[in-house]
């Protein structure tokens, strides 16, 4: 079998991070990807570096595997044409412009869906195309600022941290290929498309999950516990004699075999930390007694003797650790591309094989083959 979205096209007129990371997705389920670049430098991400890998930027590798790049110039009526054109024979049109740009460029939705009455439609923007905020700029800095998860994550009396990945990107790109993905299931019973309105602030405002119902609860804001569960414990990363050893303990048996393992069978006969929620009420006082325990002995050692005890437990990995990891190596996770290595999809298919890994392409380097095609 092929993969579930061979035979669909998709016409892509995003840059940065969200949508192409939607639409990389989308690839990565066998959907044709064009994607519509403009002439001078294309998708900005081509020029966010150093480091560069044969002439592309590491940031825009990460982001575009698979996809077939066309150069357009959409300020120009001829550009707009050969978009509509190829609107006429496709499933899925994403765009990540600023609201209104699409129909300044004669591209909006119910201008293509005149076209194609099947087409469906995703705009992705940083506030989306309605509200306060429509015409505010906007990266994935921003929305996780304005989110409240921000403000709930670093250590008390430091400065709040932005995420080491963009998390609100992430967000949106996921949100927009599950809501293309659903449109295109409903379109198998009523033949028609959809239009999709999906922002980064929403995505990542809808993140906050439980620290929002902590407030709704409560009243209060969530305080700043680092590595630290706000109702789990233990559950965060302990500083070993080497490196940093995270255990997350779910339940108390759980908790009982962390004891045994670690040598503490008299923190598991004392009643302050015999439960969870009691566990939750006393850290201030049992943290600190394994945290001293904790520093005796190297990550790995101690990593071993949980992961023994059927105890959830890992140190730290640095990326480096990550990409020579069995399990990521077995589970074809790294590939070996053009001489570099690449991250691949973690999506897997019983009845599918897994198709031939294709490189981010270079800027216009399908422009000739998608032309002549509209010619025939």
């Amino acid at each position: 079998m092929g993969l579930p979205l061979e035979g669909l096209r998709v016409i892509d007129l995003t840059q940065d991070f969200a949508g192409p990371f939607c639409t990389m997705i989308l690839s990565d389920i066998g959907a044709e990807v064009i994607k519509i670049e403009k002439p001078d430098g294309g998708d900005e991400t081509r020029a966010w570096g150093p480091p560069f890998v044969n002439g592309i930027s590491y940031y825009f590798l990460s982001l575009n595997r698979g996809k077939k790049s066309v150069v357009l110039d959409l300020k120009t009526r001829e550009g707009q044409e050969i978009v509509r054109k190829l609107v006429v024979d496709a499933d899925i049109f994403v765009e990540s412009s600023r609201p209104g740009q699409m129909a300044r460029f004669n591209l909006d939705y119910p201008r293509l869906r005149r076209l194609n009455k099947a087409l469906v439609y995703a705009s992705i923007s940083s506030f989306g195309q309605t509200g306060p905020y429509r015409d505010r700029l906007g990266y994935d800095l921003i929305a996780f600022a304005m989110s409240g998860i921000m403000a709930s994550t670093g250590e008390e009396g430091r400065p709040p941290i932005r995420m080491s990945v963009p998390v609100a990107d992430l967000a949106a790109g996921h949100y927009a290929s599950t809501a293309i993905l659903a449109a295109l299931s409903r379109r198998l019973v009523t033949g028609r498309g959809d239009y999709i309105d999906l922002s980064l602030h929403d995505s990542i405002v809808s993140w906050l999950t439980y620290l929002a119902s902590y407030y709704f609860a409560t009243g209060k804001e969530p305080e700043r516990r680092g590595s630290a569960h706000p109702s789990i414990v233990p559950y965060q990363a302990f500083r070993c004699k080497d490196k940093d050893l995270v255990v997350a303990i779910g339940n108390d048996h759980q908790w009982a075999n962390f004891c045994r393992a670690m040598g503490l069978e008299k923190l598991f006969a004392d009643r302050r930390f015999s439960t969870n929620p009691l566990r939750v009420k006393n850290r201030h006082l049992l943290v600190p007694v394994l945290q001293r325990v904790f520093r005796r002995r190297k990550a790995q050692d101690w990593e071993r003797v949980l992961v023994h005890a059927k105890v959830p437990a890992t140190s730290v990995f640095s990326i480096r650790d990550v990409v020579r990891d069995p399990q990521v190596l077995w589970r074809g996770m790294v590939l070996g591309l053009k001489g570099e290595r690449h991250l691949e999809s973690p999506m897997r298919f019983y009845k599918t094989k897994p198709r031939k890994a294709l490189f981010p392409p270079k800027l216009g380097q399908h422009t000739t083959e998608i032309l002549s095609s509209l010619s025939k």
